[in-house]
């Protein structure tokens, strides 16, 4: 919800449509999508939280009557005001009283912050077991919300996740709902241990082709036009093509 760009604009959100965007995010359990959909915001966040982007922790910490306040009212921060809520010690049902949001997404998103605070009981990456390892990943955290956590770097813990053998697989979506052989699915990544991608077929060259991010206003479908016309000349001349966005 890019409400920055219109600044007059009163950005509690109602029936009336007020979005100016959308992010998707797919994944093997809603913390993961959940997590993956705040990073696609472009606002700075790589997640929920444990970012060293967020106010909890901070100065600016919001106090009891600011998280209320910013949970009654549904508005583009309200998410990270969920997270708040939770580190300030609100019940589920509480939260539920307040925002009327499902209690099935409130447990999940305290999932989430029951994991985080087992993972900074952790003082350092040597500490950290692979079980939770994977556990964080399948929950959607990053490389960079860990690191946060434990000190380091990206790096530093892709390097170690890469030696543990936590790496991510692709899983497919059926394009076509399993009416008929679909000819065009699309991929996500995940943490899981099945990888759907299919075997490179022998002596045909493979081309990918790298998209430009999100859409935005005034930029959309010419992008789209833009990548198929150039995985269809690329199979005209024999070339395999992946879309990555």
């Amino acid at each position: 919800f890019a409400f920055e760009k219109f600044p007059e604009a009163d950005d509690t959100l109602t029936t009336q449509m007020k979005s100016v965007g959308e992010t998707m995010a797919i994944g093997s359990t809603f913390k993961e999508s959940f997590q993956k959909a705040l990073r696609g915001l472009e606002v700075g966040s790589f997640g929920f939280g444990c970012d060293g982007n967020d106010l909890w922790g901070t100065d600016e910490q919001p106090d009891e009557s600011e998280i209320k306040e910013k949970l009654s009212r549904p508005g583009p921060q309200r998410a990270w005001y969920l997270r708040y809520a939770i580190k300030s010690g609100m019940s589920v049902e509480q939260i539920y009283e307040i925002t009327r949001i499902d209690p099935w997404f409130l447990d999940n998103l305290l999932e989430i912050v029951e994991t985080e605070e087992r993972i900074r009981q952790c003082d350092s990456l040597s500490q950290i077991s692979p079980a939770l390892v994977r556990t964080a990943k399948r929950f959607g955290f990053s490389d960079r919300q860990l690191a946060t956590m434990l000190g380091s770097t990206e790096s530093e813990i892709r390097a170690h996740r890469l030696q543990l053998g936590i790496r991510s697989v692709f899983k497919s979506v059926d394009t076509c709902a399993a009416e008929f052989e679909a000819y065009t699915p699309y991929f996500y990544s995940t943490y899981e241990t099945e990888d759907e991608v299919p075997e490179k077929v022998e002596g045909r060259k493979r081309v990918m082709i790298l998209g430009g991010g999100p859409n935005r206003i005034g930029q959309g479908i010419e992008f789209d036009y833009c990548c198929c016309h150039a995985s269809f000349a690329l199979r005209e001349i024999g070339y395999e093509s992946i879309m990555v966005n």
